[in-house]
This record gives structure tokens, sequence and C-alpha cells, in this order.
């Protein structure tokens, strides 16, 4: 039985990640800020005779406070883990601003990922063959993180929020790997491709239009998460990995720049323990 903690695991692949997890006999940890969508969780791991194995933990994961007590809950309940899957992401038509000064998409995609996976790592070293799943959008050049505006302050859009987001996590992935030379924990940075998991977190009319380009052209969340799981069972390599779909990305890419991942980690690197 393998042990993983999945964020955003209430909903789309990381629901589906997380059921399938349970489904072969693991034990599953899963992290979402909607009660209901747990307690649905719940219900399933029940129909599955998976209850003794299913948790969940409510937070709101763009608080930095809230990711720190995630890591100590988890840190309560396991020894060791063998993955973090990390899925939490959310669309903000509006600008919002959290109470640590982050910019609402940028704490949720950037600062969540990065808090959970070093603070967790000390248990993934501990694991048979640990791994942290990062799905995001690594291969994409759109976008560019705006180093002297990091919380748009100025200019916001949503999709300009989330393809800074996007960059970001890319960018993370490189630095700890960097940080991490020596260790056991693969990082997978991992582009689905565009998958119908879900409208939840979307204001009309754009709701209404991406649910039906998801039903025309989306990937079911069943087949987006087959490569993950593909490549979770059988790593291909060590340390930094990169996948668009059963696709290698190019390690050269801008996007993946060892200096700008140095620089991103520098400027929140504080927010560590």
């Amino acid at each position: 039985m393998r042990t993983y903690v999945v964020a955003g695991g209430t909903t789309g692949m990381g629901r589906g990640l997380a059921l399938h997890f349970l489904r072969r006999g693991d034990q599953v940890t899963v992290v979402g800020s909607s009660p209901e969508k747990g307690e649905r969780f719940l219900q399933e791991a029940d129909r599955l005779g998976a209850s003794d194995r299913a948790t969940y933990i409510r937070a709101d994961l763009t608080s930095v406070a809230e990711n720190r007590r995630v890591i100590e809950e988890v840190h309560t309940r396991h020894d060791a883990l063998d993955g973090l899957v990390l899925t939490a992401n959310r669309y903000f038509s509006q600008r919002a601003e959290t109470p640590d000064g982050y910019e609402s998409t940028f704490a949720l995609y950037y600062v969540s990922r990065f808090l959970l996976s070093h603070g967790l790592t000390d248990l993934l070293e501990k694991g048979a063959d640990p791994m942290i799943v990062n799905i995001c959008g690594v291969g994409v050049t759109k976008g560019r993180i705006h180093w002297d505006d990091l919380s748009l302050e100025h200019g916001y859009g949503g999709l300009k929020a989330m393809l800074q987001g996007g960059r970001a996590t890319d960018l993370q992935g490189v630095a700890y790997a960097a940080a991490h030379p020596g260790g056991r924990t693969r990082y997978l940075l991992h582009h689905p491709g565009f998958t119908d998991s879900g409208t939840d977190s979307l204001g009309q009319p754009t709701k209404a239009i991406v649910k039906l380009l998801a039903k025309v052209a989306g990937q079911p969340v069943e087949k987006a998460i087959a490569p993950i799981i593909e490549l979770m069972d059988a790593p291909p390599g060590t340390g930094l990995l990169a996948y668009d779909r059963r696709t290698p990305v190019d390690p050269s890419l801008k996007t993946l720049d060892p200096g700008n991942a140095a620089r991103l980690y520098d400027l929140t690197r504080h927010l560590l323990p």
C-alpha cells in the first residue's frame, strides 16, 4: 500500500487520481476548500470500501498559513509519503489579493505548490519510490513572469495571471530539482492537455463557453490521467521530469531557464521554515 497526498483532490484530475489510488488499495489524503466536495469524495471512498484509507483536509490553499497547517497535519498522520500530486488551481476573473499580499492566482498556482513541495520533502524522501506531480502547462511558452509586478497590480487580467502562474510553476520544478540534487524524490511537471475537468471556478459567460468547448474538444479525466499514472508507476529518470502528455518537454526551453528559476526561488524562499 502506497501513501499519497493530492492537493486539489476533490475535483477534476486530482479527484480522478485520488480515486484511482484508492481503487488499487492505496492510502490517500485529499486537500480542498469545499466541504461539500470533500464529503462527496469520502462518500465515494466508502462505496469503494476504502473509507479507512481516505482522508479529507479542508483548506484554503491561497493562504500561506493554511498550507503550513496542511503540512503539519500530514506530518501528524504519516511517517512517509510515496507521492504528492499538485492540481489545485482556479481562474480569478477579477484581481483578488490574499492576506499574505499575493495575487490569488499566483498564491494558488505557485506559492501553495512551492510550500507543499518543500514542506513535505522529508516525508517523501522516506517513501519507496517518491514523486511530486505538478499538473501544469509545461511546454507552453506564452505568458511571462512580471518581475516588477508579481501581484499584477497594474493591468490585471485573468488569463494574464493564469499564464504567469503557469510559467512560475514551471520554474518551481527547475528550482526544486536544483535545491535537492541528491534527493530521491522525482519532480514531474506534467501538461495533460485540454481536459473536461469542471468549470466551477468560472463566471458567466466564460463558464458556458468553456463548458461547451470541453464537451466538443476536451478529453475526459480518465484519459488525461492515464499518462500521469504510467509515469508515476514507471518513472523514466531521476530529478526533474517534464512531459506534455507522453512526450518529453525540451529542457532547454526559455520557460525552464535555471537562472530565472533561481531568481524566483530567492524571491519566495523566506516563506519556507
